[in-house]
């Protein structure tokens, strides 16, 4: 598994304009190819009028799915140039859709890449993106007594704080880098005068 990878910020538009055709990117995170799917579905279908949707995603943290469409451009002068830009940008579980609407100029093959390409590579830098990092999930069980304070500790040093449930003990879920598990086995033994419990989970991915 990668241990990190990025994504788009949040869901949005961004406009450009190439002598005179109007470029609109729209942009999303999508956790699965589904999900780039339907977004691709809604765009087209909001701009059902326009003179192109052409779209490319990246599903997966090692970019295990990359599609793209041309949707009536030229062959490879769309999709592929806008999956470029996705996958220069370490780009991943992203969906973009460039919506174009003919302005009368012809731009010819190298205008058109550069066009397409661009206008992913502007949304991106309006929108904004953000880096997930792979965590080891792990569960800490803790008294009541000492719930509290771990908890606050925990925040402190600013940790992954992903759930807290309250039972007979205290369980706190949280996300660690594998390389830490040793260390905060130990802290926790400390902080706890070996009272808590640490159980090694599965692994996600959180914000950095």
């Amino acid at each position: 598994m990668q241990d990190e990878y990025r994504t788009v910020a949040r869901a949005g538009v961004h406009e450009t304009e190439v002598s005179r055709s109007r470029f609109l990117c729209a942009l999303a995170p999508a956790a699965t190819e589904q999900e780039a799917q339907d977004f691709v579905a809604a765009v087209r279908k909001e701009h059902a009028d326009a003179t192109h949707n052409c779209w490319a995603y990246v599903i997966g943290a090692d970019a295990a799915v990359q599609k793209a469409s041309d949707d009536g451009e030229p062959g490879g002068t769309a999709g592929v140039p806008m999956l470029r830009m996705l996958l220069r940008r370490d780009m991943r579980y992203v969906v973009a859709v460039v919506t174009r609407y003919y302005g009368g100029v012809k731009l010819g093959a190298g205008g058109l890449v550069r066009a397409y390409g661009g206008a992913v590579g502007e949304a991106l830098d309006a929108l904004g993106t953000r880096t997930r990092r792979r965590f080891r999930l792990a569960t800490v069980t803790v008294d009541h007594q000492r719930a509290g304070k771990v908890q606050n500790d925990l925040r402190a040093t600013g940790r992954d704080v992903r759930d807290v449930r309250y039972g007979e003990a205290v369980t706190i879920e949280i996300g660690l880098p594998d390389a830490d598990v040793d260390a905060f086995r130990a802290w926790l033994a400390d902080a706890t005068a070996g009272t808590a419990g640490c159980e090694l989970g599965g692994e996600a991915y959180g914000d950095v």
